[in-house]
């Protein structure tokens, strides 16, 4: 019968005969009731000292537990766990940490799937697998009766990401210190409380240059009182020392939250943002040329000469385009702040993109949902991406010039100050 419809199955591992899957399977079933027998048999010579009082063994073979299904990512394995009995506890109740326990590192003992198919199902919903679709998913993939896959595991998943989140935004700071700070307030299209809701982000560098999330909440990206909020907490669990520069976009409440907060920080503009702020101001016919220009100002060598292509754009775009020339010279001073700082930095300085390129993927999970994320899941599903994608953000280049940063020295134009006799003496 003809039908309309669109929709078609997963065909199943099942439903195909594939000689080398069960080969494969075989094999990997006895692979590991090998591994773990040799296993059992290395720990028990490692103990072979161990003796009773009448010179027995103290350790022994005590045969195998239950068969259970591992499941991997060739499909499900059937295994036994190798037991180990201590004779030397037996019929007493032996004192804490006189027992001798056997625990296996290839197979621990309430192991269902393999670490790598762990890692897989978060990865498979973040990246726009669906609870109710993941059933269906994950049988395609491992065999249609395949246990322990169930769509309640993402539920167990989120319960888990919610305790990693809660210890992480408890975290003390006290022992952390952060050279430059870049800040950005995401919206995702996800079903949040409000319609002006977004994700307050802050990426921190390091003293060693190394890039890690510092803190993030829900909030109000243009609200100054989000940002404090924001800023306060990290402040009282001991981020005590104020970044020597913060990076960001416009939102005027970030830079009125910094100011209260560490009023000591220097500002840095997003030059991505401003480039975008000042070309939406000019028709597209002009914006190619203008776009130019910009990028004379942002990737000139040194203070002075940015500050000629700034004012050679005011000459040339002022008469006819007075708002993006007044857009681009109101903030000249954050804009070129980052002259102040080494020149190995400068390409980390000039943006906030480290935040916006890990949104990339959130967004598209949000995409593929049609929006169909409570403001929880969203944050959470925020925390673990960006947790994810921190293990491969990029070091600053030229961290060996950090410790001149945190110890005061003047940059003038990206190279350090060297204080003269003269000077020293005064």
């Amino acid at each position: 019968m003809k039908t309309d419809t669109t929709v078609h199955p997963f065909r199943h591992p099942d439903e195909i005969d594939d000689p080398l899957t069960a080969v494969l399977r075989e094999g990997a079933r006895r692979l590991l009731a090998e591994a773990i027998e040799a296993e059992a048999e290395a720990f028990l010579a490692a103990m072979r000292e161990e003796r009773l009082p009448d010179g027995r063994a103290r350790l022994v073979r005590h045969g195998h537990g239950p068969e259970r299904v591992i499941q991997t990512g060739i499909g499900p394995v059937p295994v036994r766990r190798a037991k180990i009995r201590d004779r030397g506890a037996e019929g007493v109740a032996a004192p804490e940490g006189e027992r001798i326990t056997f625990t296996s590192a290839i197979l621990p003992k309430w192991a269902r799937r393999t670490r790598s198919l762990e890692a897989l199902l978060p990865v498979l919903y973040l990246r726009g697998i669906s609870t109710g679709d993941f059933q269906e998913a994950l049988a395609a993939l491992l065999g249609r009766d395949a246990p322990n896959l169930s769509p309640s595991v993402i539920g167990r998943l989120k319960e888990d990401w919610q305790a990693d989140y809660d210890r992480w935004q408890r975290r003390d700071l006290s022992a952390r210190r952060y050279v430059y700070v870049w800040a950005d307030g995401v919206y995702l299209q996800a079903r949040m409380e409000e319609d002006a809701a977004c994700m307050l982000v802050i990426i921190g560098a390091t003293p060693e240059g190394r890039k890690e999330l510092v803190g993030f909440q829900a909030g109000v990206r243009e609200s100054a009182q989000s940002w404090r909020e924001l800023l306060v907490d990290l402040k009282a669990r001991g981020l005590s020392v104020a970044p020597e520069l913060a990076v960001g976009d416009g939102a005027m409440g970030f830079w009125k939250a910094v100011e209260e907060i560490f009023p000591t920080t220097r500002h840095q503009r997003c030059w991505q943002h401003k480039l975008v702020n000042v070309l939406n101001k000019v028709p597209k016919s002009v914006q190619p040329n203008m776009k130019a220009d910009l990028r004379e100002v942002r990737d000139a060598p040194d203070r002075g000469t940015a500050d000629r292509a700034i004012a050679v754009f005011a000459e040339k775009y002022g008469a006819k385009y007075s708002k993006a020339v007044d857009c681009l010279t109101r903030d000249r001073n954050t804009l070129l702040a980052f002259f102040d700082f080494p020149a190995e930095h400068w390409d980390h300085l000039r943006t906030s993109n480290p935040i916006e390129s890990v949104f990339a993927t959130v967004r598209h999970r949000t995409v593929r949902t049609k929006g169909a994320l409570s403001q929880k899941t969203a944050r959470l599903m925020v925390f673990k991406l960006v947790m994810a994608a921190a293990k491969t953000w990029r070091r600053l280049k030229g961290e060996t010039v950090l410790p001149l940063v945190l110890a005061g020295v003047t940059f003038t134009n990206g190279v350090a100050v060297t204080a003269t006799a003269d000077q020293r003496a005064a």
